[in-house]
């Protein structure tokens, strides 16, 4: 492959995977409705394409051998313009409605991944190396100081009307025992209904307690939405780094570092960098990639990944199949 098209490429997470990509590949494309933005980030070609115009579409699509789409807007048309002219595509979307009219699309030669990205993505490898055995429990913790998309913030803030019940997980250090909060993301569809539960929680107790308390109560009303929306796009209280923990069997294997946004476009960039062997087909994350010789590579851009055999990511599986 040659030619990378990122689509929200200037965003948080697109402009860490267009850094990583940069390296990799002779040219690298950012692209999005603001040209002016797109030319802020160094080392790709800056390109204005609203993908709600099929005009705009086509012209980025033009000798395209990839397009990673980071942005959610139109991704199921995105990704069946992109399929049907043989262009690989990979989708860092979170949302179970937007995965689930891709994964209906026909592929035909080309390749679409999807769940790439860190919830889902690093989560769905993490339960993968639980195999097929008990129940799982993922949780997710946030760093509440990072500065998220507002794309970002108004999916969480959409997801908070659907929270679930509350459990208590154990995260790495410095954070320890903490409650999460049942949370919609889409590794509880596609790992297994009813097998997979989902939570979150911010690195602060204090934000953690008001965004799944009065802040879900005001976003049910518009004017409330719209305030919790302006407040959390300004506030960055805490510090930016993350963790997650998928839990079966009772062992734990767990991921995190610093740098939510940073973790998500390079998980996605590396993928990028593998689909020239994946078959051909619309898949998730965990269904064509190997977990383990991944999320080793992911950690080597400075994240801690324990797969609870101790020796941290240096260490081998336990008892689970990691193949």
């Amino acid at each position: 492959m040659r030619r990378v098209v990122i689509l929200g490429g200037y965003g948080a997470v697109g402009r860490e995977a267009a850094g990583a990509l940069a390296a990799w590949f002779p040219e690298v494309v950012v692209a999005g409705r603001s040209l002016a933005k797109a030319r802020e980030v160094p080392g790709a070609v800056p390109l204005r394409v609203d993908v709600s115009d099929p005009g705009d579409l086509d012209r980025a699509l033009d000798g395209a051998d990839a397009v990673l789409m980071c942005v959610e807007r139109d991704n199921a048309r995105v990704a069946e313009a992109c399929l049907r002219r043989g262009v690989h595509y990979v989708d860092v979307s979170a949302s179970h409605e937007v995965l689930a009219a891709i994964e209906k699309l026909d592929a035909g030669d080309a390749t679409a991944v999807l769940s790439v990205g860190l919830a889902p993505g690093v989560t769905n490898l993490l339960a993968r190396l639980h195999g097929d055995g008990p129940p799982v429990e993922i949780g997710v913790l946030i760093g509440s100081g990072e500065r998220h998309g507002p794309g970002a913030v108004e999916w969480t803030l959409d997801a908070l009307g659907e929270l679930g019940p509350s459990w208590r997980m154990r995260f790495p250090e410095p954070f320890g025992r903490r409650t999460v909060h049942g949370f919609p993301f889409s590794d509880q569809h596609t790992l297994g209904a009813g097998r997979v539960r989902t939570g979150l929680c911010l690195d602060s107790r204090l934000l953690t307690a008001l965004l799944t308390g009065p802040v879900a109560r005001a976003v049910r009303t518009p004017r409330g939405r719209a305030a919790a929306l302006a407040a959390l796009t300004r506030l960055h209280v805490g510090a930016d780094r993350f963790a997650v923990v998928v839990s079966s069997g009772g062992v734990s294997v767990s991921f995190g570092g610093r740098g939510q946004s940073r973790a998500s476009g390079l998980a996605a960039a590396l993928v990028v960098r593998r689909l020239a062997g994946m078959p051909a087909g619309v898949r998730h994350i965990d269904e064509v990639v190997e977990p383990l010789p991944f999320l080793r590579e992911l950690a080597s851009f400075g994240f801690a990944f324990d797969t609870g055999a101790g020796g941290g990511g240096q260490g081998g599986p336990r008892a689970y199949d990691a193949g």
